[in-house]
């Protein structure tokens, strides 16, 4: 039986995405949470920013007391990019924003789901 699937028509496919962007709309979370998609993508990048900075910091210091300039060098260039990467993912995350309720009204998903269902059996 499982071979026996028929493929999806143009109208079902439409119906479909339709279904696929009202709940996308209506649940965020539910759409991350099955699509395994996380809601703030830049807060791991955050973090390795913030490793780097402080990496960056005890070799600079490393250098410092062993007198090493190269070092030094090389710690404040790792903080630097730690800086630059940390900067940039706060201010990605600070950019997203939960997509908005649909213009059409604060109609549930079962109401608009009950009449694309009464569109598509009824107005054959």
């Amino acid at each position: 039986m499982k071979g026996d699937a028929m493929p999806l028509s143009e109208h079902e496919r439409a119906l479909l995405a339709e279904m696929e962007e009202a709940l996308s709309v209506d649940d965020p979370g539910l759409v991350s949470t099955l699509t395994g998609t996380r809601l703030y993508p830049g807060r791991t990048r955050v973090l390795l920013g913030i490793s780097l900075i402080l990496g960056g910091l005890v070799t600079l210091f490393a250098g410092l007391i062993s007198k090493a300039i190269a070092l030094g060098i090389f710690g404040f260039l790792i903080s630097l990019g730690g800086v630059s990467l940390a900067i940039a993912a706060a201010t990605g995350m600070s950019a997203y924003k939960a997509p908005k309720a649909s213009k059409r009204g604060k109609r549930s998903i079962n109401s608009r789901l009950e009449d694309r269902w009464e569109r598509r059996n009824f107005d054959k």
